[in-house]
């Protein structure tokens, strides 16, 4: 608690630098989004800026600071957290639901007003929805300034580690021929050009990985993609001089990643380039000098499509994955036995630790989300040493972890019991679970949205007044970023709710439910959207190789064919998993997948 405070009251003394600067360059408030240049969802130290002003850790938020006030506007995921985090910072926690920052801007400014976003970091299409929101307020939008550098004393440099290759032999692809299939559908839109921007399809496009920003195989960078020429923009002491030699056979020239402004610049007259007004910087954007085409990034769609040799590569990467939960789960089970007992970050470390033991594991997939009770109600818990909660052989335990392998990339949540569950605990993870399987199993014509099929994981939850609060499941990278749009599940009008699901897209399936200072309830496993037998059908294949607790359901709501999946799904994590499990360990395993009467 003394650290916390000391921290806060550090962050009030950030923010009073913050003001100084802007009262000097007369500015009324500053936007600090989470993103980077990139419009990434993770992000290298140097663009942490939104969680160094305020003390906020969670993946998604945006702060406003006014002269006198401030906030973060935040969604449903972030609330819990949000208000432990900004506790004493003098930010107030604003649902995105309630009021949006663009509105509390215009109240607070009005008419003559000025309010500054850093240009690299803002996205043309978000710029452009600011300026219309504010423009009825009477309220000016500036990006030239960068007012949390100005105030960031010691603020962290670029990233600088090495690129390397991702072989063939996993992704399947030469970047020969993806570089082929992009510039295709170039011509189909009229553009000698495409700027790319975002560092996962940088990274699949080149087969190339890095390590510049923590659980994301990335590496800062932009691509332009001519129909002549195309040139990879990324500091020369990144590449290696045998992935520089390679590149250039491939037809791919590099050049320092600061000299892609004076070279959008410098593009000849008449000629059309295609940018994604979502993840191109409103600077980038203001250096063109030829004709503009707007549209999504050709890679990201393409991206989302695994082929055969990713998607053999990913079920053999859930394997060993499921080798290292039944050593994490076992480890924590024979603890309580011994009657010691460990904490939530410590069981995040044990589970790193499993899955480090198994070939081409590279690193985590994201901050594993462990929580025990009441912190399992807090959506994107991440436990810290010194404050975690000790994990006791009683209650519910909540736990999302994922890895990255050179073979795949996996996230999987398990919620167990760690003692006899109430009937209403039995309950709630039963409905959740129903959901879980009803989505499954769904056959769905070609077509059908994440938004429609969202709803089939919420009806049980529904027929007894319940819901949670975030989408049903996003879609997963190979060896790549573990949130990839454009595909998932969730309602409203989301990007992932208005896509359509296609065969060959790796999605989430994780329903859940809170109950805020008791528990949480999340089950997630990982599946691919195939072909049905029925013609114009599609279906989902369920991979992630991991039993479910049997000790938490209510037999008596589950219906037989319900219980014929869930036994069948058990009978192939046995089948898969056990193999590489030996002795006790083996024969516990063997019990966690029995079967349903």
């Amino acid at each position: 608690m003394l650290k916390q405070i000391e921290t806060n009251m550090n962050i009030v003394e950030r923010i009073a630098a913050l003001r100084a600067a802007m009262n000097q360059n007369g500015i009324g408030a500053v936007i600090i989004p989470s993103n980077d240049p990139h419009q990434s969802e993770y992000v290298a130290e140097l663009w942490k800026g939104r969680e160094w002003i305020s003390g906020f850790t969670g993946s998604a938020g945006t702060i406003v600071i006014g002269k006198d006030k401030a906030g973060l506007w935040t969604d449903s995921r972030y609330y819990l957290q949000g208000s432990q985090e900004l506790s004493g910072t003098g930010i107030d926690l604003y649902k995105l639901s309630d009021i949006g920052y663009a509105d509390w801007l215009g109240e607070e400014l009005g008419a003559g007003g000025k309010v500054a976003i850093a240009g690299d970091i803002c996205a043309i299409g978000q710029l452009e929805s600011l300026e219309g929101k504010l423009s009825k307020y009477g309220v000016e939008v500036v990006t030239q300034y960068d007012l949390i550098s100005e105030a960031w004393e010691g603020q962290p440099e670029l990233p600088g580690t090495e690129i390397f290759t991702l072989d063939v032999k996993y992704c399947g692809e030469s970047r020969v021929d993806k570089l082929s299939r992009i510039k295709k559908k170039m011509a189909a839109q009229g553009a000698e050009y495409h700027l790319v921007s975002t560092l996962d399809d940088i990274a699949w496009i080149f087969n190339i990985r890095g390590s510049d920003v923590d659980f994301n195989p990335v590496a800062v960078a932009y691509a332009l993609i001519g129909q002549e020429k195309t040139i990879l923009y990324i500091q020369d002491h990144k590449v290696p001089a045998s992935i520089k030699s390679e590149l250039a056979a491939n037809g791919v020239e590099c050049k320092d990643y600061f000299d892609i402004v004076a070279d959008l610049n410098h593009l000849p007259e008449g000629k059309t380039i295609l940018i994604d007004p979502s993840n191109c910087s409103s600077v980038h954007y203001k250096a063109i000098n030829c004709n503009v085409v707007r549209g999504k990034t050709i890679a990201r769609h393409m991206k989302a499509i695994k082929n055969d040799v990713e998607i053999a590569h990913s079920k053999n990467s859930m394997v060993k994955d499921g080798v290292a939960l039944a050593n994490t789960f076992y480890w924590l089970e024979q603890l309580h036995k011994s009657g010691s007992t460990c904490t939530e970050a410590e069981f995040s470390d044990k589970l790193a630790e499993s899955r480090g033991k198994q070939d081409l594991y590279v690193g985590e997939s994201f901050p594993a989300i462990i929580g025990y009770r009441s912190n399992g109600a807090i959506i994107h818990y991440r436990p810290m040493h010194g404050s975690s909660h000790e994990i006791k052989p009683e209650g519910i335990l909540l736990a999302d972890s994922g890895g990255q392998y050179l073979d795949g990339t996996t996230d999987i949540t398990r919620t167990i019991t760690l003692s006899t569950p109430s009937q209403e605990e039995k309950r709630n993870f039963t409905l959740v679970l129903k959901g879980h399987i009803q989505l499954a199993r769904a056959k769905f014509p070609k077509g059908t949205t994440g938004g429609q099929l969202d709803t089939l994981a919420r009806m049980h939850l529904w027929e007894h007044g319940l819901n949670y609060g975030h989408g049903t499941g996003h879609g997963v990278g190979f060896f790549l970023n573990v949130h990839e749009p454009p595909q998932g599940f969730a309602p409203g009008s989301s990007e992932r709710a208005n896509v359509a699901h296609e065969a060959g897209m790796f999605s989430s399936n994780e329903p859940g439910f809170y109950k805020e200072g008791a528990y949480g309830i999340r089950i997630e496993n990982l599946f691919y959207t195939v072909k049905s037998k029925m013609e114009g059908f599609l279906e989902f294949d369920t991979i992630t190789l991991y039993p479910i607790d049997l000790k938490l359901i209510d037999e008596n709501i589950m219906t037989k064919s319900e219980k014929a999946w869930l036994n069948k799904y058990h009978n192939e994590v046995l089948k898969k998993v056990g193999p590489h499990l030996e002795g006790d360990m083996k024969t516990w395993f063997e019990i966690k997948c029995r079967g349903m009467n």
